[in-house]
């Protein structure tokens, strides 16, 4: 009997930690900011001791199980997906039909403290059902992205079906939490049902990176400069911002804007007919190291989108202590505060922008007193205690 029990002690190690099922389409490098925020949020919830299980999509070249950082990650195929860039609709609405057989069968296996739901299309009704069928809590994370944004022309959230799906996901999820006010709003005005949504804003990790001279990345010492970041499509608003540029009339400003996307070519003749080819810089994707190195040696984040849902990129900013321009639609307007931290200007307008980063480069105290409070700032926004705050949802009703 005692062999028994030495063998068993040596070769396997019994897991008693509290349980996490995180469900999420994205998960880098698959997808966008959502991903990175989720992916962060499970490695804090990891550091503080619990299993988390993280169901995603699978594309060749990745491994379909694999420990990340502490974290269990299960990737499951899709239908339709052609690339890693960007996801198509058809394998966005199958990942939940796909994602179901993995799912049930990790909760047959383990018993789980809480689901964390991430976007409530397409992973939302996956969330629901699974949080039914194994009486489950589930926390539906709202991204911006996932519910409907009077910005947009074309969106698939105009289909009823769409807004029925959300409205029925939004009402049947236990707690609901946004990532900034202006998603609460957008939920509460077009999927209104008797629901409180709490704002949580996404997690944010210090990334680490060795620091390097202007010279190396094909900078001027003495010049000013912009930067921007972010997939080249059109509500990154990146043709105002090139044309405000163009508006600002010292040759010393130049303006950095890190990404790849469909808007490249617009953007390039643009920049061809603005004849600012001297002044803007397209490096195109880069590594997340490199990215850090230029924000560092920048002089001005500005974040020109027509409308984002949080602005990950903002607390990467502010990491670096750049202070800020930004548009004044969507999640940033939480995170930017007008002579503090940065400067909110009207969205979608070359004019507006323009006159803000003027005022703000022309007035080099101000910028350094911002720079010294976004480096403050940004702890707000630390993962461990993003992490505390989604756990006292259940604590505080359990």
């Amino acid at each position: 009997m005692t062999s028994i029990l030495l063998i068993w002690g040596k070769g396997f190690k019994m897991d008693n930690r509290k349980k996490i099922l995180i469900l999420n389409y994205e998960y880098p490098p698959l997808g966008g900011g959502g991903g990175v925020a989720a992916k962060k949020l499970a490695e804090a919830f990891a550091q503080k001791g619990y299993h988390v299980d993280y169901v995603t999509t699978y594309f060749e070249g990745l491994k379909a199980n694999e420990q990340i950082n502490g974290v269990y990650v299960h990737r499951v195929p899709v239908l339709g997906r052609k690339n890693k860039a960007n996801a198509s609709m058809i394998s966005l609405l199958s990942f939940p039909v796909c994602a179901y057989r993995k799912t049930v069968s990790l909760c047959k296996q383990n018993q789980y403290e809480f689901i964390n739901t991430h976007f409530a299309v397409p992973t939302g009704p996956l969330g629901v059902r699974i949080a039914k069928k194994f009486k489950i809590p589930n926390i539906l994370s709202l991204h911006g992205g996932d519910i409907y944004d009077p910005t947009k022309k074309f969106s698939p959230h105009k289909w009823l079906i769409f807004r029925l799906c959300i409205k029925y996901v939004i009402k049947h999820s236990d707690y609901v939490i946004a990532q900034s006010s202006n998603t609460r709003e957008n939920a509460q005005k077009y999927y209104p049902c008797k629901k409180n949504i709490k704002i949580i804003p996404l997690p944010y990790q210090q990334v680490a990176f060795d620091e390097v001279t202007r010279e190396s990345l094909g900078m001027n010492e003495t010049d000013t400069y912009l930067i921007s970041v972010g997939r080249l499509v059109r509500r990154k608003g990146y043709d105002y911002l090139i044309k405000a540029l163009s508006r600002i009339n010292r040759t010393d400003v130049r303006l950095i804007i890190l990404g790849e996307g469909p808007e490249k070519e617009h953007l390039e003749k643009i920049i061809q007919d603005k004849k600012l080819a001297g002044r803007v810089m397209l490096p195109g994707f880069v590594t997340e190291s490199k990215k850090f190195q230029y924000l560092s040696c920048s002089d001005v984040y500005v974040l020109s989108s027509v409308h984002e849902g949080f602005g990950i990129v903002l607390q990467e900013a502010m990491q670096v202590g750049l202070p800020i321009v930004s548009t004044n639609y969507g999640g940033q307007v939480d995170i930017v505060k007008e002579n503090v931290n940065g400067l909110l200007v009207e969205h979608c307008s070359a004019d507006a922008l323009a006159e803000g980063i003027t005022r703000l480069i022309e007035h080099r105290e101000l910028m350094c007193e911002m720079r010294q409070n976004n480096l403050k700032k940004v702890k707000e926004f630390y993962a461990d205690a993003i992490a505390d705050a989604y756990i006292s949802c259940i604590k505080g009703h359990s």
